[in-house]
């Protein structure tokens, strides 16, 4: 690339992440309120297993834990979109009613209050089912979506929007239930968990409390290197460059440690996280570290086509864009089984007080996100559950934003599109988002709970004001059990919804009868 063609797509994707200056907002202090805003991407840094966790511990829950760490599960792959800022999902993208479902349609009031002017109603232009769960037909993330995805790999998904309130623009809100899905079963060959921010979570909303299991934290795999970090066996690879040879010396090490430990007055526990400690090592030896880069996937990048199925899922110019490549590095490690689970934190989506086309440009980009994911877990042939999620979201007051769509890379990304411009936080339009995919049978979605449609939306708006009802179910207000309701979904996911008690035995979801409203699915045909 010529250094004039760099230096212009440099241009266009600074003008594309400009951060958001709100006046009505303090300035940013924190790392996540600089997220949340866009100033600042996720930093380079890696954190992974090492002996010193384990000081402090008796021997036998250390053993344990090593022991256990390794081998991917046969549970479905789970990432979190994390969109740190309160961004939209409800109305302007996926399509909400009232207390009869997605079709139960709102006031023109309400509408407007979620950016669709009169003109833009479900009442007036119908809606997208591309996905099952019905989308605007104007959707800026389903546009990302598609851009993406083919056809044939959305008619094999189907999604759920939850209509949950979570407080506005802030990392407290304990949305992530990324725990819960290690617990239910989520387990990598590598590791447990991974994430693209370096904290309890993996992303920017916290985990709730009751979930928290810090011996399997999530790993920071948000580029390429730090994912093969993870393999690295430093010198040895370099001496050794045949795999079959590090493994061997790895091998025989260990058996010279046997003997030294016959030798020696040890207690089992002890030996027992010797011996896993040498088997981790082995296992590390043995895999390629260009295995775990997505760089090298040509599903994934390589082949420069702007149809999807028709070259690699991301062009090399989108890997400029740290969304992507962050995007990339993890849907990599979940959807290959190097990781049980992840999430992908996304910068920005506080995007009120701009004009539409910012919130569009950023809602586009999170769905091309997604659409990637879905894209190469079909590419993979394994199933997927994707669950968006933001702190808060924003309403609008009606007034108009006519921007002009723009070509970026040679993809149409949306502008104002005639809708509401987004004025301020609002809590009361929150929402957060299951899609869901099974790659069983072509064109056969996955299964809502006993076939009923009305299982696409969970908890309704206000028909007057498009405000959430919030004494609809017990997680509309309730952000703690909301991430437990995710962790019964997807216990749902594989016939297991019955152990939940035993997966979260602090939940506050109730009885089986109680739990039985909070669950989108039945079992997925992908799972034995």
């Amino acid at each position: 690339m010529e250094r004039r063609e760099f230096e212009e797509l440099k241009r266009e994707w600074w003008a594309r992440n400009q951060p958001f200056k709100h006046p009505d907002h303090p300035r940013p202090v924190t790392r996540r309120q600089m997220l949340a805003q866009g100033f600042i991407a996720s930093a380079a840094m890696v954190a992974s297993p090492n002996i010193f966790r384990f000081l402090g511990m008796s021997n036998e829950a250390a053993a344990q834990i090593v022991c256990t760490g390794g081998g991917a599960g046969t549970t479905i792959p789970f990432i979190g979109v994390d969109l740190g800022g309160g961004g939209n999902l409800a109305g302007s993208n996926v399509l909400v009613g009232g207390a009869g479902g997605q079709l139960d349609l709102l006031s023109d009031n309400a509408y407007e209050s979620q950016g669709l002017p009169a003109n833009q109603r479900p009442q007036i232009v119908g809606s997208d089912p591309a996905l099952g769960v019905l989308f605007h037909p104007d959707s800026a993330l389903m546009k990302g979506i598609v851009a993406m995805a083919q056809p044939s790999t959305l008619a094999q998904c189907e999604g759920s929007i939850v209509c949950a309130r979570s407080d506005n623009d802030t990392q407290n809100n304990p949305h992530n239930p990324i725990y819960g899905i290690n617990r239910a079963g989520a387990n990598g060959a590598l590791v447990p968990l991974v994430g693209t921010e370096n904290s309890d979570s993996g992303g920017r909303s916290v985990a709730p409390m009751n979930q928290i299991d810090l011996s399997v934290r999530p790993v920071k795999t948000e580029e390429p290197d730090e994912a093969m970090g993870l393999v690295d066996t430093g010198l040895l690879s370099t001496l050794l460059p045949d795999p079959t040879h590090s493994t061997s010396a790895v091998a025989a090490v260990g058996a010279i440690t046997d003997e030294k430990l016959a030798l020696m007055n040890e207690d089992p526990a002890t030996e027992a996280l010797i011996h896993c400690a040498f088997q981790d090592a082995q296992s590390l030896a043995a895999v390629n570290p260009g295995s775990v880069n997505p760089l090298a996937d040509p599903v994934i990048v390589g082949t420069d086509n702007l149809t999807p199925g028709q070259g690699s899922i991301f062009l090399n110019a989108d890997l400029a864009n740290n969304k992507f490549e962050s995007t990339a590095t993890v849907m990599k490690m979940v959807v290959d089984g190097f990781a049980g689970a992840g999430t992908v934190a996304f910068g920005g989506y506080d995007y009120h007080g701009g004009g539409r086309v910012e919130g569009e440009g950023r809602d586009f980009e999170a769905g091309m996100a997604i659409g990637a994911m879905l894209e190469y877990a079909a590419a993979r042939a394994t199933p997927l559950m994707i669950y968006v999620f933001s702190d808060g979201a924003l309403s609008s007051n009606g007034q108009i934003d006519n921007t002009a769509d723009q070509t970026v890379n040679g993809r149409t990304v949306p502008g104002g599109g005639g809708k509401g411009e987004w004025t301020s936080d609002n809590s009361g339009r929150s929402a957060s988002l299951y899609i869901v995919f099974d790659p069983t049978v072509a064109g056969v979605r996955p299964p809502l709970r006993g076939g009923d449609l009305a299982r696409r939306q969970m908890g309704f708006y206000r028909t007057n004001n498009g405000a959430i009802e919030t004494s609809a179910l017990q997680i509309s207000d309730n952000v703690d059990a909301l991430a437990e309701s995710v962790v019964l979904n997807y216990l749902a996911l594989h016939g297991r919804e019955d152990e939940l008690d035993t997966v979260l035995p602090m939940h506050t979801l109730g009885t089986p009868a109680q739990r039985e409203a909070l669950i989108s699915f039945d079992q997925l045909a992908a799972v034995p």
